[in-house]
């Protein structure tokens, strides 16, 4: 029989070992359990696997020592045609955890491919529970939580940024529909300067950064209320912050 494909939620950010329980609140015990248990991952950075398995182990017994376990990468620069050596183990009968540099795997995450093809080889997914900072983001917005639509990263381009977000507002008001997005942390001013440039004045636009951080800030409210105060020079604390962006166009 082949193994089990888990997939493993990993924090949303970095947290310290240092802490007496430091996954106490964000990862459940028994995701914990299945974890340590574990000597095959896949994952979409190594070297982030190794510091979540080493929270891991603080409180629970891993399979192996960390230097031991085997972590193979797959990331946007993986060929389809090395996903399959990747399920080898797993079609061997090992059970191995899927795990995305933050949040849940195979969500805004280049294992989807692996998934889909563990499934056309006959091997059971099993998703585990965990941080997702989009339905995080979705909840805490105050915006539609009955419709809405992630649509990843926008244009870098300048017009067909904002040609995009014309778009998604507009589907926003015909749909009643909550669109949302994420940008590379470094450019997280220049898309809120243009979401409230562009969009119209009562379009209510959700901020939400860092989640489950200490750090973490969530606040939604129209766009004039955000030009207004990105003109007196109140910009939120996001510089370099995973953040994910939210609106939701009047009707």
């Amino acid at each position: 029989m082949p193994g089990i494909l888990y997939l493993i939620p990993n924090t949303l950010g970095e947290t310290q070992v240092a802490d007496t329980d430091p996954l106490a609140h964000i990862i459940p015990q028994d995701v914990q359990n299945i974890t340590a248990r574990l000597d095959y991952f896949v994952a979409e950075n190594a070297k982030t696997t190794r510091a979540f398995l080493k929270l891991i182990g603080t409180r629970n017994t891993l399979a192996k020592p960390i230097q031991e376990i085997r972590i193979a990468e797959l990331n946007v620069n993986t060929e389809a045609k090395a996903l399959p050596a990747l399920l080898e183990p797993l079609l061997a009968g090992q059970d191995a955890g899927l795990i995305s540099e933050a949040g849940v795997p195979a969500v805004a995450d280049p294992g989807a491919n692996l998934v889909r093809l563990a499934h056309a080889r006959g091997i059971q997914v099993k998703p585990l529970v965990g941080p997702s900072s989009l339905l995080l983001a979705v909840m805490a917005s105050g915006l539609s939580g009955q419709n809405f639509a992630f649509n990843g990263y926008l244009p870098i381009d300048a017009a067909a940024r904002g040609k995009r977000i014309k778009q998604l507002e507009d589907r926003s008001r015909q749909e009643k529909q909550t669109q949302f997005f994420i940008e590379t942390p470094y450019r997280n001013a220049g898309l809120l300067e243009t979401l409230v440039n562009t969009c119209n004045p009562n379009t209510l636009i959700s901020v939400a950064t860092n989640l489950t951080l200490p750090s973490e800030t969530i606040k939604t409210q129209t766009a004039t209320r955000w030009k207004a105060e990105l003109a007196s020079g109140k910009t939120p604390d996001f510089h370099k912050k995973p953040t994910v962006f939210l609106l939701l166009a009047d009707s």
